[in-house]
């Protein structure tokens, strides 16, 4: 199984999480919720596999590209 880190596109905070380590995911599901300057940005998976980890919680500061999951594709 490959590992794909996910990062942090914009320096925020995090506002919603929408998955949990072990879910399976598709390509395109929303994984994150940021909050940038008042704007909401969904972190997407860019591709299928499970959630191996999380690495923030909501309220988290999060800097750019910083990795804030990671999940295992086939």
């Amino acid at each position: 199984m490959a590992r794909v880190q996910i990062e942090s596109e914009v320096t925020g905070n995090v506002w919603k999480v929408e998955v949990a380590a072990g879910d399976a995911v598709q390509e395109g599901d929303v994984l994150i919720i940021l909050e940038s300057m008042k704007m909401e940005i969904p972190v997407e998976a860019p591709e299928a596999g499970k959630v191996a980890e999380l690495l923030v919680a909501p309220e988290d500061s999060v800097e750019e590209d910083q990795v804030v999951a990671v999940i295992e594709t086939a």
